[in-house]
């Protein structure tokens, strides 16, 4: 009986890092020499949607704000005060800007930074008789000033789980994927000093 335990345990093992391993992917640049403590304040743009889920932008962007605040990486301009902006701009949410626009909104909501994001793919895939959310996020850091890429990430998320499916649970809804993916994608932003002593 002990044998059988073992073996399960040792299967277990297996099928939870394969499952993780091959489900779960983040790719992420930093610039160089660049010290992000000087950002203090940011705001958070609508998010580009390149998927046919309507919602995934709103969802990720909501998300976004929450997880920076969270961990208090830094401090957000709030959503209402950034949108306000954008339509006085006549700037079209989720659109790309450019270096004059990008300089201009950053004096105007007084921000070092901007964090942009791109919902790049969402869709519900089947295994069997379960299916399970998957999820493509890029989000990006850009200067204020200089318009330059501070840092950037991108990630891939989904609701599968071998040890879900062993254990007979449901996969991770839309929001949890997302929710597990942003995050992922912000850990992989360095914390400063500065940013770790405003904790």
């Amino acid at each position: 009986m002990r044998t059988f335990y073992i073996l399960l345990t040792c299967l277990l093992l297996i099928f939870t890092s394969q499952g993780c391993a091959s489900k779960a992917t983040t790719e992420f640049f930093l610039r160089e020499q660049v010290d992000l403590g000087y950002i203090k304040q940011i705001a958070i743009l609508p998010f580009e949607n390149n998927s046919k889920d309507n919602y995934a932008p709103s969802r990720a962007r909501e998300l976004a704000i929450t997880q920076v605040l969270s961990q208090r990486i830094f401090d957000v301009v709030d959503k209402g005060q950034v949108d306000s902006a954008l339509r006085e701009e006549a700037i079209e949410p989720g659109h790309a800007l450019d270096e004059l626009t990008i300089k201009r909104l950053g004096q105007r909501l007084n921000v070092q930074a901007f964090l942009l994001g791109s919902v790049d793919q969402t869709g519900e895939q089947r295994l069997g008789a379960s299916s399970f959310t998957e999820l493509s996020l890029t989000l990006r850091l850009i200067d204020s000033k200089t318009a330059l890429v501070l840092w950037q990430a991108s990630g891939y998320g989904s609701g599968y789980s071998m040890v879900d499916r062993l254990f007979g649970l449901n996969p991770k809804d839309a929001f949890e994927v997302t929710m597990t993916l942003v995050d992922r994608l912000l850990s992989s932003i360095p914390r400063s000093y500065n940013q770790a002593g405003a904790r």
